[in-house]
């Protein structure tokens, strides 16, 4: 047994001493010191494509309205231009999303603008969302938002489309500061 024990010993002696397998344990540790941000920046960039990809199908939704409704026999387009919801769904789902996109609830919207002194867009009248009722603009020209304007106010349609994200690395601590719901919205001038 004292033989025995005295092996182990030398084995154990030997094993402390030895430098052998030193530098892959300080690789195996930075490595997975260095993991936590590549896997960061690689989670920050596939959200940002997707960002860019859904910002790429709210723009072929608002294409398809514009080619769609706008001559002024469809307008307010969410009356009188037909299968609208059908265009704008087939136009978002024609992008390298596909399904995944999808219009948020309650649009599109469509309404009476005028632009007022600072530039900015300012509701007349609502048409409302498609199947909704007209409500018409009044008075029929901005005057009431800039003094003394003839202008006619512009049709607009506004378009929102969602897109559930979910990280590809949901351990790294930075996804918990990305939305999981992408939203992108555009406006469409059909008159």
């Amino acid at each position: 047994m004292n033989r025995v024990t005295q092996m182990i010993r030398n084995w154990l002696a030997r094993f402390v001493r030895s430098e052998r397998g030193g530098a892959a344990a300080e690789v195996a540790i930075w490595c997975t010191v260095i993991m936590i941000p590549l896997l960061s920046a690689a989670d920050v960039a596939f959200y940002t494509y997707r960002r860019m990809q859904v910002d790429q199908a709210v723009q072929a939704g608002s294409a398809a309205v514009w080619t769609s409704c706008n001559t002024s026999a469809k307008l307010p387009a969410v009356k009188n231009c037909s299968g609208l919801a059908t265009t704008i769904a087939s136009a978002i789902h024609s992008t390298s999303l596909g399904s995944a996109v999808s219009t948020t609830s309650g649009f599109p919207t469509e309404g009476y603008y005028c632009v007022n002194g600072a530039g900015a867009l300012q509701l007349l009248g609502v048409a409302q969302t498609i199947g909704g009722n007209l409500t018409p603009p009044s008075p029929f020209d901005c005057s009431s938002v800039v003094a003394g304007s003839p202008t006619k106010p512009g049709d607009y349609i506004r378009l929102q489309v969602t897109y559930s994200f979910t990280p590809t690395f949901s351990a790294v601590p930075v996804t918990a500061f990305l939305p999981t719901t992408i939203v992108s919205e555009a406006w469409v001038r059909l008159n």
